[in-house]
Order: structure tokens, then C-alpha cells, then sequence
């Protein structure tokens, strides 16, 4: 379970939001929405330990992540909004490498599936990842939430540069990750389809 207790965050002068508390229990997922500017952003790097809040405590199973370090870590996927990918790697050495970095056990055929899962032809896995489009690096990035273990997934707009097809597959992923007991937190400017009572809603007004 993942709580905020009266989080509060300021960018320079001015106060992004405060008096922020939430609970994400397993089997939900939260969706973070809000205009440009509203602190989504900031949030969600609070809770990857990326950002300290201004006020406030952030809690993994009942226990402040300032405290847990590196053990609160390794319950979580991050995925920001930009790709985190290494544009000399082809696509499978990306996830092989992330996967190594984490601590993940990912089998040639485990990342081919995942490439695949998401869309990618196998045409394209051992291109450098630089001569890739947008919306392929896209998939590449969010393959890892195919090899992924871990209980929290912590998203940033992973919807960004995605046809259609790509969106359902991923809303499907994350539908699959809450229905086996993972929770996730999702910063997004687009619509989530879920099952009803799988999804929280969050909105920052900055």
C-alpha cells in the first residue's frame, strides 16, 4: 500500500499543492490528471524518491520511504516521460540492460515477447534505438512493464507518441498488473479506461 500524508510541494514562490493525502492500495490504479503545471509531475518524482516534498511523509506499507531507501526502490518500475533509452543499444539490449540494472530476470525470448507485446516487429529489435520514431522508442521504454515483477508502477504520461492499438495495449497491461495485486500511479492527460473501482482519480489545480 502506498499513502501520502499531507504532501506538499513549491516550485521557486510559488506552492504547487499541499495538504495532499492518498492511498493507493493493491489492485488500484491512480490516475493523476491536471494542466501543465500543476505539480503532476513533481508528485510523481516524489513518490520515485527523485524529489523531496516541501511538507510532508510518503509511506510504503506503513513505513516512510525516506526510511526504506533503496528497499522501497526495488518495489517499484519508473518510467518517465522521457524514454530513459540508450539511443546506441538496439531495443533488446535497452531492456536487457534496464532489466540487469533492476535486478530483473529477462531471457532472450521474455524480451522478443515484450517487443512484441508492444507492438514492435522484430524487423526493428536490433536497430539502434536512435534511428527508431518517437512512438517506437515509446514502446521500447514501456516493454519493461512486460519483464517487471515489481508491486508499483510509477508512469509519466506513457501514452505520449502512441497510436491507438498501443494506448489499448498498455491500458491492458495495467488492468492485468491491478487484477494480480500490483498497484500503480499514472500522471496522463488522457482518458484511462478501466474497470470500474480498479481506478482513483487524483486532479492537481496548482
Amino acid at each position: 500500500m502506498l499513502q501520502t500524508v499531507s504532501l506538499a510541494c513549491r516550485r521557486g514562490d510559488r506552492r504547487l499543492f499541499s495538504n495532499l493525502s492518498v492511498t493507493v492500495r493493491p489492485g488500484a490504479v491512480l490516475v493523476v490528471v491536471g494542466e501543465n503545471g500543476s505539480g503532476k509531475t513533481s508528485f510523481l518524482r516524489m513518490l520515485c524518491r527523485l524529489l523531496a516534498p516541501e511538507e510532508g511523509t510518503i509511506l510504503w506499507e506503513g513505513t516512510d520511504i525516506h526510511h526504506l531507501k533503496e528497499q522501497y526502490s526495488a518495489q517499484l518500475t519508473y518510467i518517465g516521460h522521457l524514454n530513459g533509452v540508450k539511443d546506441d543499444l538496439t531495443a533488446v539490449e535497452n531492456l536487457k540492460f534496464n532489466a540487469s540494472l533492476n535486478g530483473d530476470r529477462a531471457s532472450d525470448a521474455a524480451v522478443q515477447d515484450a517487443l512484441e507485446l508492444v507492438g514492435l516487429k522484430q524487423r526493428v529489435h536490433h536497430l539502434p534505438t536512435k534511428v527508431l520514431s518517437q512512438g517506437q522508442k515509446r514502446r521500447v521504454a514501456l516493454a519493461r512493464l512486460w519483464l517487471s515483477s515489481r508491486p508499483l508502477w510509477l508512469l509519466d504520461e506513457p501514452f505520449t507518441s502512441l497510436d491507438q492499438a498501443a494506448t489499448v495495449l498498455v491500458t491492458e497491461r495495467l488492468r492485468f498488473h491491478a487484477e494480480r495485486g500490483g498497484l500503480a500511479v499514472v500522471v496522463t492527460h488522457q482518458e484511462v479506461v478501466l474497470p470500474s473501482g480498479m481506478a482513483q482519480r487524483l486532479r492537481l489545480d496548482g
